[in-house]
């Protein structure tokens, strides 16, 4: 499909049908998913029977996608919608939508009566110190993104819907931590530890986990979309349903990972040790498998 700035394009998102121009799609953010996808030097999926192209997504926040695109508009939402946009957001990977929710989404909902126990400004004044001890602590739903926590032990503390994106968290320990919905969005997570912790719903698109341990923690639905996860240890994680496409993940290991439903289309899987694993539920479509250990694996 040739692709012209000033002209019309119509999408096909999940069954629902959009219409916008080449500039919305490519100006706004010049390394998004759609930036690249419309950027011409790439082949589109054409729906033939609406003659649009198409994107194998829910369309439900499609349009709030669009709007920030064109104006920067962030719309009104409940934090349950919002939380859905930013899943959106990560998956076409808009950098200033993710960082604009982000404020959004720290604010507790007034039923919520897990109260933090320390905000921003008490963390950043700990990092004064040379180690960093945060074992145990309360940091549910805080703002701490971009900032310099390496090193740092926040092993066994509550970290649900705690935002670090764009952080450096090398070699921290989350061992054992409860961090739903937590958001590490391209934070550096070289090394870490983030052993049999609770991670559902978690986005850690586009993070640096070169070396990082996740044995036996739950991951289901949680994002990786282009991470890198090269020599990761995964070994008896749970990541049904999560996605990991286009993720590096070269001589990973994940003997005993459950991959159900899981989205792998495009990743890198060469040398990766999968042996005995069941991918039969797996999308593996354009994934590559070089090398890769799949002995008793089942496809």
């Amino acid at each position: 499909m040739e692709t012209c700035s000033s002209s019309i394009v119509r999408l096909n998102v999940g069954g629902m049908l959009f219409a916008t121009t080449i500039d919305t799609l490519t100006q706004r953010d010049t390394e998004s998913m759609l930036a690249v996808m419309f950027s011409g030097r790439h082949r589109l999926h054409m729906d033939a029977n609406m003659g649009a192209v198409f994107i194998d997504r829910d369309g439900t926040h499609f349009r709030h996608i669009l709007n920030w695109l064109r104006d920067e508009v962030v719309p009104t939402m409940d934090i349950a919608a919002y939380q859905e946009l930013l899943r959106e957001a990560e998956y076409y990977q808009l950098t200033g939508l993710i960082e604009a929710l982000t404020p959004l989404l720290c604010k507790k909902d007034e039923d919520d009566n897990t109260k933090p126990e320390m905000t921003r400004r008490d963390v950043i004044k700990c990092l004064q110190f040379t180690k960093v001890r945060l074992r145990g602590v309360n940091l549910s739903g805080q703002n701490l993104s971009k900032l310099d926590l390496s090193g740092v032990d926040l092993s066994y503390s509550c970290l649900i819907n705690t935002f670090f994106s764009r952080a450096n968290l090398k070699q921290a320990d989350f061992s054992g931590a409860e961090a739903d919905g937590a958001n590490f969005h391209s934070a550096n997570l070289y090394s870490c530890q983030f052993i049999a912790a609770r991670m559902r719903g978690a986005v850690l698109s586009g993070a640096y986990l070169q070396s990082a341990n996740l044995q036996d923690a739950c991951l289901i639905d949680s994002s990786f979309c282009n991470a890198d996860l090269h020599s990761a240890h995964l070994q008896n994680a749970d990541l049904s349903n999560a996605n990991l496409s286009e993720a590096n993940l070269e001589q990973a290991n994940l003997k005993g990972a459950k991959l159900n439903g899981a989205n792998l289309r495009g990743a890198n899987l060469q040398r990766a040790y999968l042996r005995d694993v069941d991918l039969r539920d797996t999308i593996l479509e354009g994934a590559s498998l070089n090398g890769a250990n799949l002995q008793g694996a089942s496809r």
